[in-house]
């Protein structure tokens, strides 16, 4: 089944069910953080799971002289009902070993009762409660399909808690959120649906096992303490225990109703006189309940609070993800086959399907048929004379999710006629792999027999429209077409932006290079860590630039190379202390200090160093940290690092720190220190170690190219120890 089928399915659930599910998560929080604040009243006791009915039941009767029932809550509270000594009626909380009374029970107040009403049946009783139920099964769906489409987009189960492309702040939210929630919701959704098949019969309800024990008239009566049915069943086992209304009377009985069956017991001589076990659809149904109300215990119950707060924020970012991706809408006039002109759209969020429509509409307007898709639904186009594709880069130099099998396509669907193809690539300068990918469909184009190369592949960085519209006019010149080509009708707005004041600023000279720091301060309620990213918007439009960062004293720093006409760097460069930027920070917690690794290697080169400093500031574990770094010449620059590396050492904060320099007379790269301490790495992964790496993705790719080989020489497998969150990397 195509991607495009479950995201449709994910759309439609979501939309039916989203109304019941926004009541049922507002409730849901408040019904669970009730449910964890009654395990806070001092009710239960600390011995509660070892004690045995015999324990208890003959302390209670010196206590209390007539005792109509005993009750264990989810909580383990012991409610008693009875009369004590001056003949005065009993209800309250007590301690079972003693008989003391420690509290009374109290009806909800008016407003969990509200609450408890809304979630259940909406205040429309048994329609009600159907509504709900069905809106479960829906959620159930709803978060089926949302695993697949997650597993499809990390290309894969073992990808599955891979690095997530933060494409969008939404879809990167309810993407890794997912992840994290993903076990708590699947439970909400499947208790709840499970609940509502029991409720309305949808699943058939099995019948108990009742059995009948023939009383053997030879036992005499014994005291309770000799009752061995109530040396067996512990407290913890018991919902609920009936007492006999009338003393010495041998057609009363005890009834343990306990939480696998029920069991009733002579008064006299301690006899089982009858068993019903419940069937296992009951068992299920109480685990069931006690799962998706959080009665399990208190933790649980703040999951489930948690879970229903992700529940609110899915659907919000869910539906902020389809409207940007509606926001676009294709409009097709014609069918595939009748159209002229065919343009193929590679995109992960939207963005460059926006450049493309806006050449299609008007195409349409001119009269033209046009035909506008994705570039996975390529087929043969009969009457296609023009075929148009637009496509960014995913990741490190991948298709789009939309564009995966167009290559495959491509070799399967030749057309039959000649046509003219011109490619666009969207991108980053700042990335490596700059439209890789639009590379990659060009060379693959020029390679049939029918396509014929109208213009040259063009490149557009940071969405810049202003590039877009160089090709466009070349293009429409080129074919006699009244395209509009003002940049202002192609541009895409950035998004809100937070304010950051320069608190510090420092040059660190180097021979080559200017080098030099920042420490931005963003608002008090900023949270951030080391390893996060900086968003910066130069040309204060669409064009963003990333830095990655180190916390220092609750500032965010930068370390920065300048580029001679470089956007980014020199905005950055210019800045003086006491002015402000707008940016934004994006949580990476993928690139965070992992505090649970038995080692950890740092790797980086040239200013890839910054968010390590960082996070060496931050250290207050005691993982031991190695530091391996990559510089080019000994100079001011260098030897500022390696100060600041010793100063950690001397805390205690990191145990080893090796420097390859690549323009010295010995020259050494990072790879070279790697190779020479192969051993440390090899155990370092063997023994749940983590090596992050950060700084340019060719030393990136370089480095992971070094330990690939290491594991192979030793017999393991280095793509397991990625797919294990042992490798993070954060490089450009």
């Amino acid at each position: 089944m195509t991607l495009s089928i479950w995201r449709y399915a994910h759309l439609v659930l979501a939309l039916l069910a989203s109304f019941v599910l926004i009541i049922a998560s507002l409730t849901g929080i408040i019904l669970a953080i009730d449910v964890a604040n009654e395990k806070t009243n001092p009710y239960q006791i600390d011995n509660f799971n070892e004690l045995t009915l015999l324990q208890v039941l003959p302390e209670l009767r010196k206590v209390y002289p007539e005792i109509s029932n005993i009750s264990v809550d989810h909580n383990q509270f012991v409610t008693l009902e009875g009369f004590d000594e001056e003949g005065n009626e009993i209800k309250a909380y007590i301690d079972p070993t003693t008989g003391k009374q420690l509290g009374i029970p109290k009806p909800k107040n008016e407003f969990i009762q509200w609450n408890l009403a809304l979630h259940r049946s909406l205040f429309l009783h048994e329609t009600g409660r159907f509504i709900v139920g069905l809106a479960s099964f829906l959620f159930f769906l709803i978060a089926i399909s949302g695993t697949i489409l997650l597993i499809k987009r990390q290309n894969g189960i073992k990808k599955f808690f891979s690095k997530v492309n933060n494409d969008s702040l939404a879809q990167y939210f309810h993407v890794v959120t997912g992840r994290i929630m993903l076990l708590p919701v699947l439970i909400v959704a499947l208790t709840g649906t499970y609940l509502f098949l029991l409720r309305f019969e949808i699943i058939p309800i099995q019948k108990a096992n009742a059995i009948n024990y023939t009383e053997d008239a030879k036992l005499k009566e014994v005291p309770l303490t000799d009752f061995s049915v109530f040396k067996q069943t512990k407290l913890s086992d018991v919902i609920k225990i009936e007492f006999p209304f009338m003393e010495d009377e041998p057609e009363e009985f005890y009834i343990l109703k306990l939480k696998d069956s029920e069991i009733t017991v002579n008064q006299l001589t301690g006899q089982i006189v009858k068993e019903v076990k419940y069937p296992f659809t009951q068992v299920l149904e109480k685990f069931s309940f006690d799962l998706h109300t959080g009665q399990i215990n208190w933790v649980w119950a703040i999951i489930l609070a948690f879970a229903s707060i992700n529940i609110l924020l899915f659907i919000y970012s869910g539906f902020a993800i389809t409207l940007k991706r509606t926001k676009t809408r294709i409009k097709n006039k014609y069918k595939a086959n009748e159209c002229e002109f065919i343009l193929l759209v590679g995109s992960e969020n939207g963005s460059t399907l926006g450049f493309a429509n806006q050449i299609h509409k008007q195409l349409q307007a001119n009269g033209k048929k046009s035909y506008l898709t994705d570039m996975n639904n390529y087929v043969n186009f009969s009457s296609a004379k023009q075929l148009l594709i637009f496509t960014s880069t995913y990741g490190l130099g991948e298709a789009p999710i939309n564009a995966k099998k167009f290559k495959k396509l491509v070799c399967e669907f030749p057309q039959k006629q000649n046509i003219q193809y011109s490619v666009v690539g969207f991108g980053s300068k700042s990335y490596p792999d700059f439209c890789a990918y639009a590379k990659e469909v060009d060379v693959l184009l020029s390679e049939q027999s029918w396509a014929e190369k109208s213009i040259k592949l063009h490149t557009v960085n940071d969405k810049s429209a202003e590039e877009f519209t160089q090709w466009l006019s070349v293009w429409a010149n080129l074919n006699s077409l009244a395209i509009a080509t003002a940049p202002s009708l192609y541009s895409q707005k950035a998004p809100k932006l937070k304010v950051l004041k320069v608190v510090d600023r420092a040059e660190i000279n180097s021979d080559e290079v200017i080098t030099f720091k920042l420490n931005l301060k963003p608002n008090a309620l900023t949270k951030f860590k080391s390893g996060d990213l900086l968003a910066i918007y130069p040309n204060n439009d669409s064009v963003e630039r990333f830095y990655s960062i180190g916390k220092v004293d609750n500032s965010v720093q930068l370390i920065v190379r300048l580029h001679p006409n470089g956007l980014g760097s020199e905005f950055l460069y210019n800045l003086q202390k006491g002015t402000s930027i707008k940016a934004r920070i994006i949580n990476n917690s993928h690139f965070h200090f992992p505090k649970k690794a038995s080692k950890v290697a740092l790797i980086s080169n040239g200013t890839g160093i910054a968010p390590f400093l960082g996070m060496l500031a931050e250290n207050k574990s005691k993982v031991e940290t190695h530091l391996y770094c990559g510089f080019r010449n000994n100079d001011e620059l260098t030897k500022k690092y390696s100060q600041i590396a010793h100063k950690y050492i001397s805390k205690q904060k990191l145990s080893t720190f090796n420097l390859a320099l690549s323009r010295q007379e010995a020259s050494q790269y990072v790879m070279d220190l790697i190779k020479k301490d192969q051993n440390f790495f090899l155990e370092l992964l063997r023994n749940n170690g983590v090596i992050m790496i950060c700084g340019a993705l060719k030393m990136q790719k370089d480095v992971e190219a070094v330990l690939a080989i290491i594991c192979k020489n030793n017999g393991e497998n280095f793509e397991t120890y990625k797919e294990n969150n042992q490798i993070l990397t954060d490089c450009y």
